[in-house]
């Protein structure tokens, strides 16, 4: 995108006498307006899938050329670990009002990363300040 600065200037006798700048941006080269790829309406186009296939198939998951977009299965058929990767964990302030010692070995490694993660952040804004 090119900018183009306009200056006004009116000659009076031998003085330049300057009214204003303004910017202004310079119009792309070969664009015409309603083209390929111009904006048309941003109204949502209707699907022309079928309820059906919606639900039977995962669209836009195939990454292979020549491949097809893979069908949903039954949850069954999926692994258990992938139904607990939305669980949200516990923060910080929460595993500190716990006893460390009960605390299941998930959450006890949380622990251990986030207590270090803020005595570094505290560290590091300590030795700033200096």
């Amino acid at each position: 995108m090119n900018r183009i600065r306009l200056v006004e200037s009116v000659a009076k006798g031998k003085e330049v006498v300057r009214f204003g700048c303004r910017r202004a941006f310079a119009a792309a080269a070969g664009k015409k307006k309603g083209g390929k790829g111009g904006g048309g309406s941003d109204a949502p186009k209707a699907s022309s899938l079928s309820k059906e296939i919606k639900s039977t198939t995962v669209f836009g998951a195939n990454i292979l050329k020549d491949g097809a977009d893979p069908k949903i299965l039954p949850d069954s058929e999926y692994p258990d670990w992938l139904w607990h990767l939305l669980d949200k964990h516990p923060a910080l302030s929460e595993l500190r009002r716990k006893d460390v010692e009960t605390l299941p070995y998930d959450d006890l490694k949380r622990f251990v990363k986030l207590d270090t993660r803020a005595r570094i952040k505290e560290n590091n804004s300590v030795r700033a300040k200096n």
